[in-house]
């Protein structure tokens, strides 16, 4: 199984680590690829979006081509998992903040979201997050966290917080506000690398 990591910017060691600490746990054999450049998304099975400034991020994955490859792949029923800015470059519509930066976005969801709607990096916090998908609470970090204001038919929504949605999956994509990689817990990635047929 070969899971690619976006490496453009954000947590991009983190991802990397946790994904492989995860293939391992469930015994499966994988290789976790960053991904800078176009030309490696087509090669992988499940593509990892990492936290971020999902601005930057979104205009540089458009200047080396790898959106038009993670778009071919979300068709091709491949999983993808954004995680914070990721979930924000998976969403259809970006909010006003995406609107007055001129965010690029991926369009992969039916979602509506809103950035950094907890505040700023002083208002980063660890919550235990009741997560549908999960037998059990999960301990969720959120970090200049966005949410999700309005998902439409076809999205289900797997977590929430102080009735804000922070965890939804349409088909094979699925979009966190908070950060699985920053845990010990690999409960999502299992569930994410579960995904791939």
């Amino acid at each position: 199984m070969k899971i690619a990591v976006v490496a453009i910017q954000g947590n991009i060691e983190e991802h990397i680590t946790t994904a492989e600490k995860a293939l391992k746990e469930m015994g499966l054999p994988g290789e976790v690829i960053p991904v800078r450049h176009s030309g490696t998304i087509p090669l992988c099975d499940a593509i990892i979006l990492p936290g971020g400034e999902s601005t930057t991020l979104g205009r540089l994955m458009a200047r080396e081509g790898i959106d038009g490859e993670i778009k071919e792949a979300a068709t091709a029923g491949k999983p993808i998992m954004g995680t914070c800015a990721g979930l924000v470059l998976l969403a259809k519509d970006g909010g006003e903040q995406a609107q007055r930066t001129g965010q690029h976005l991926l369009g992969l969801m039916d979602i509506n979201v809103d950035r950094n709607a907890f505040g700023g990096q002083r208002e980063s916090f660890e919550v235990p997050l009741e997560v549908s998908i999960l037998d059990s609470p999960y301990n969720a970090v959120f970090i200049r966290a966005p949410v999700i204001t309005r998902v439409k038919s076809g999205v289900d929504v797997l977590a929430t917080f102080e009735e804000h949605i922070v965890a939804v999956k349409q088909g094979n994509v699925l979009a966190l506000a908070f950060h699985p990689e920053l845990t010990e817990d690999f409960r999502i990635h299992r569930h994410f690398f579960g995904l791939v047929q």
